[in-house]
């Protein structure tokens, strides 16, 4: 696959890239270091249930010791895999990014309000933000023949805004909400039981703060967690809403990118902001 500003053939570059491994000796036969470079990846990755984490973990040298870059996939069928392969991980929460399909030249673009990233045939990636470090690992995967990529959903993969919900542990509050109510139940009592049954008046008052402080912790902690849920529900839909899901409208460095030009976000973000500062 062809470098770019940015390449998913592989791990990123680093030091002792794979060019400088030997595959053979001089009488043509194995090289010794490579063979013991192969059974080393064998050894400390499961090829049958390769991940993008995997990927991402490889050094170059492992890359080049364990894929035959005579076997990738390129062109139509590739974006068509990653395609789908994206889709299935954006289904899964793996990935937050919207998906298009651009022609002349043919490309996929991933994007999200956090960047973008261009997919093509040849397997380049361009782009900036977290997109393009999610989607590097899955044009590497699924360049490879033996890489199994599944059906994607037939539907929007990001939720509608209104449909994602504040707090998926609404369960567990309640049953802290149930136990911080007997504490504090109990430690009125036992203040209420000091002139009404002759407790002791000290044990009566130590146990009772006892209850009522842990109650009123517990009520304490469900009310944080429900409005950090609030808080985490709003800023998601916020991202729904910056990538256009619930309207017609579209991030405006997609036209940039339809064009063939890669927009800078990061420097576009820095003049709007100075403008608004002049103004």
């Amino acid at each position: 696959m062809a470098d770019s500003r940015s390449s998913a053939d592989g791990p990123d570059e680093g030091d002792g890239g794979a060019d400088d491994a030997p595959e053979s000796t001089s009488d043509g036969s194995p090289d010794r270091s490579l063979e013991e470079l192969r059974a080393q990846v064998d050894e400390k990755y499961d090829f049958d249930d390769f991940r993008p984490e995997d990927m991402a973990r490889m050094t170059p040298e492992e890359w080049e010791a364990a894929f035959d870059p005579d076997t990738w996939i390129t062109g139509p069928e590739l974006l068509d895999r990653v395609e789908a392969d994206l889709k299935n991980r954006v289904a899964n929460r793996d990935v937050f990014a919207r998906l298009e399909r651009f022609a002349d030249p043919d490309r996929v673009v991933a994007y999200s309000d956090e960047g973008y990233a261009v997919v093509y045939g040849d397997g380049t990636v361009e782009g900036m933000g977290t997109v393009l470090r999610d989607v590097k690992p899955t044009v590497a995967l699924c360049s490879m023949d033996d890489y199994e990529v599944s059906d994607p959903p037939a539907e929007e993969t990001l939720p509608d805004p209104l449909d994602v919900p504040e707090g998926s542990g609404e369960l567990g509050n309640r049953m802290l909400q149930a136990v911080a109510g007997v504490q504090v139940l109990v430690g009125l009592s036992m203040f209420a039981a000091i002139p009404l049954l002759g407790l002791d008046t000290l044990l009566g008052i130590v146990v009772g703060t006892g209850f009522l402080v842990i109650g009123l912790l517990l009520f304490l902690l469900v009310a944080n967690a429900r409005l950090s849920d609030r808080f985490r529900a709003e800023e998601y839909r916020n991202r729904l809403r910056a990538v256009g899901i619930d309207s017609d409208e579209r991030p405006a460095f997609l036209d940039d990118i339809e064009r063939g030009q890669l927009p800078d976000l990061e420097e576009e973000g820095a003049e709007s902001e100075s403008n608004e500062n002049t103004a």
